[in-house]
């Protein structure tokens, strides 16, 4: 027997970051959106646990305990008094270490698929409180559709969304570390008072009308001048799908990946052949919003 669960990325169209705190985190205003790219984790009874992938990068991914789907498995047994005695499957279609948060994606995902196999019958409020120990992005990993994230990104409030958003992703050569980019985000605001994150309300208003508009219009990421200080590059891809006329354009979360707002399907569809011809991008992936969280398939 083995369980296999369907488990989306995520694109933040606002991420506010405030100072860091004593313990090393920041406090977020963090608005997630989970679309339609996707990875699939299998688990499978084994005499011990072991990781493998497929997939598009697949050779970035680390194969032993420290690899979040490993880590769920290893948390959800824990509790369960049981061995994580699975072999652990994960076919990857989310960019690797791309800011689209798809290691957080594959351990929501394996904390399902072995919470489905073993039979252990935690609560939802259980799945996300190991989710929260796993990672900042997990939980939302594991309920998706469109939610904010307040404290370190692990509190979610759900957001009501009013219609099909239309994105572009463009994949760099590379990954960004995450802890990296906040730390040159903490560099790039040395002396300078940085204020609460808050939420904006005109993007909660955008997001509940379905309004592309005024969602092009609202995006805002703080971890950008970070991102583009490591990676100058980027600059580039955002210049080239604006260019082709994405109605806006962001980093995607601490990156590598560039996201792209779209009027339509035809418009992401003609955005992501330009990003392909500008030679900024190594891919460049269409998706909708919102999408499903994780989920047995």
């Amino acid at each position: 027997m083995s369980v296999t669960v369907r488990v989306p990325a995520k694109v933040n169209v606002q991420l506010a970051v405030g100072a860091a705190r004593p313990d090393g985190f920041h406090d977020l205003a963090n608005v997630f959106l989970a679309v339609g790219l996707y990875d699939e984790v299998t688990v499978t009874p084994a005499d011990e646990l072991r990781v493998t992938c497929e997939g598009p990068d697949a050779a970035q991914v680390p194969l032993d305990r420290t690899n979040l789907a490993a880590r769920a498995a290893v948390a959800l047994a824990a509790r369960r008094g049981i061995e994580p005695a699975v072999h652990i499957h994960i076919a990857k279609d989310i960019p690797v270490a791309g800011g689209m948060a798809g290691g957080s994606a594959d351990g929501a995902g394996a904390l399902l698929a072995c919470n489905t196999l073993w039979g252990t019958g935690a609560s939802r409020a259980e799945l996300l409180a190991i989710c929260a120990e796993l990672g900042s992005d997990v939980p939302f990993s594991l309920v998706g559709g469109a939610a904010l994230g307040t404290g370190r990104g692990e509190q979610l409030t759900a957001l009501e969304v009013g219609g099909t958003f239309h994105w572009v992703f463009a994949v760099a050569d590379g990954g960004l570390s995450t802890p990296a980019v906040y730390g040159e985000f903490d560099r790039l605001n040395e002396g300078i008072e940085v204020p609460e994150p808050v939420v904006s309300e005109d993007l909660l208003a955008a997001l509940a009308k379905g309004d592309a508009t005024a969602l092009a219009a609202a995006l805002s990421n703080d971890l950008q001048p970070a991102a583009l200080s490591l990676r100058p590059s980027l600059a580039d891809t955002l210049a080239a799908g604006r260019a082709a006329g994405a109605r806006a354009g962001l980093v995607s979360g601490s990156g590598p990946t560039t996201a792209f707002l779209a009027a339509d399907a035809e418009s992401a569809a003609a955005v992501a052949e330009a990003l392909r011809a500008s030679g900024t991008c190594r891919a460049a992936r269409v998706a909708e919003s919102p999408a499903a969280g994780a989920a047995v398939v």
